[in-house]
């Protein structure tokens, strides 16, 4: 049985609202244990899950516009994850130049936790019929940051193996990278759905 528009667009309300909330939850509490681990990769995390959190919010507003609107909103978002990839290569460079101690355990205990969040927020989007191309970004954010938290892992295991910086540095510039592609991928989707909507205009 097909789902009726207004039954589709509820869906896609509540599921936004929820990986809104919880991504602002997650960003929070990135930052706390980013600042008291002295960790590249969880405040680069934090800022990646605040930006999403800002990201979720526009899909929201989305919803209730047209298609060109939406598309407007997708490559806002495409823009906003190439900006916070360049601040967290900014934070990594200093880092390594100035030296960090980040903290292993701290580092395992909050990629584990962010991990089971975002991989819900992810089986959550998927389960929306047809997205559009706004909430396919939201989806490609999801996805990021639930590779990003797996790296996290494994650098705090190394961070507390090892008793060096570099695996932290490292997780934080790979995360930096995949913002990058992300961004980009979302940018060339919004403008192949700005060419399909001009098309059929």
């Amino acid at each position: 049985m097909t789902a009726t528009p207004d039954a589709k667009v509820s869906a896609e309300r509540r599921t936004l609202w929820i990986v809104l909330l919880l991504n602002a939850a997650i960003a929070a509490g990135f930052f706390v244990t980013g600042l008291t681990g002295d960790s590249s990769a969880l405040i680069a995390n934090g800022v990646d899950n605040l930006s999403d959190t800002a990201v979720y919010g526009l899909s929201l507003v989305a919803l209730s516009h047209g298609r060109t609107w939406k598309t407007r909103a997708a490559t806002v978002s495409g823009v906003m994850l190439l900006i916070f990839a360049g601040g967290i290569l900014l934070d990594v460079g200093r880092r390594y130049i100035q030296g960090s101690e980040p903290i292993g355990p701290t580092m395992m205990v909050m990629s584990a936790i962010a991990g089971v969040v975002n991989y819900i927020c992810l089986r959550l989007l998927q389960r929306l019929k047809q997205p559009d191309v706004n909430l396919r970004a939201a989806t490609t954010f999801s996805f990021n940051d639930f590779i990003s938290n797996g790296g996290i892992l494994i650098a705090g295991a190394l961070v507390l193996w090892l008793g060096t910086n570099w695996p932290d540095l490292l997780v934080g510039l790979a995360t930096a990278l995949i913002a990058i592609k992300g961004g980009i991928e979302i940018l060339r989707d919004a403008r192949a759905e700005t060419k399909t909507n001009a098309e059929t205009a």
